[in-house]
């Protein structure tokens, strides 16, 4: 005899979560196994521009973060080539060099003790979206996570090597956890490697959902509130684990060189 059938939608919600947190486990990953994940889940998911763009994740000290090495691909990086680099770009651990596009990553994650990971990419439809200097527009439920959470910054402050193009777009990224950069590409960020890589999927989607709904006609807006509270079921840490599990899956039965031993992915 079904006992549910009569719940208000809070009290579902809240049994919903309940049963997440049992049931959806926490990852033994380390953060350069996220971090070389994320890169192989984000070439797979139309995030190649040849060696445009820079993902990486805090470091254990205060300072220090992990990205990949100017000259590899995102389907070339592996838990074992990340560097370890400082504020200033010092190689820290690890080969060769980083991206100097780079200095930006340590202006955001001066001013956000929040994010912990900065993926910023070119991929095609986002790269597209932004030729036009129009923000996105959040209008289907798969892409809420990012419903009022993505900032837009029209004006193109050049390639982003120098310090001013740090404090410009980290002052325009604001609070928030996504930036469509116009003329350029986007950039999101995430409290845990898990949720940044999340988003940078769900934001090329976003995109291309865009410009095809831009070609057929006009975009509609969701209700306000009702997209709130989808932006909010949907960013949860645990869905973002269990998101990025399914990711990791696919992108090792394809890339099996990106961590070194086998491991369970849950």
């Amino acid at each position: 005899m079904a006992e549910t059938l009569h719940e208000k939608k809070d009290v579902l919600v809240d049994r919903a979560k309940r049963q997440m947190d049992d049931h959806l486990g926490s990852s033994d990953l380390t953060t350069r196994q996220k971090l070389a994940l994320t890169c192989r889940i984000a070439y797979d998911g139309g995030h190649d521009s040849g060696l445009a763009g820079q993902i990486s994740a805090r470091g254990k000290e205060p300072g220090t973060y992990y990205t990949q090495r100017l000259g590899l691909g995102f389907d070339e990086i592996t838990e074992d080539n990340l560097l370890l680099v400082d504020e200033d770009l010092n190689v820290l651990e690890g080969e060769g060099m980083a991206n100097p596009a780079n200095r930006f990553h340590s202006w955001i994650y001066r001013a956000r003790e929040d994010v912990n990971c900065i993926v910023h990419t070119h991929p095609l439809h986002t790269a597209a979206l932004s030729m036009l200097e129009v923000p996105l527009v959040i209008s289907q439920m798969d892409t809420t996570p990012l419903y009022d959470d993505c900032a837009f910054l029209k004006e193109w402050p050049g390639i982003p090597v120098g310090n001013e193009e740090g404090e410009i777009i980290s002052a325009a990224l604001g609070d928030k956890r996504a930036i469509l950069l116009a003329h350029h590409g986007q950039l999101v960020t995430g409290a845990t490697v898990e949720e940044a890589c999340n988003l940078a999927v769900l934001i090329e989607r976003a995109a291309r959902l865009q410009l095809l709904a831009m070609a057929a006609g006009t975009v509609r807006p969701l209700p306000h509130e009702l997209a709130r509270e989808a932006h909010d079921w949907t960013s949860t840490d645990r869905r973002s684990r269990a998101n990025f599990a399914y990711y990791a899956r696919k992108a090792l039965r394809h890339h099996p060189d990106c961590l070194t031993n086998a491991v369970e992915i849950r």
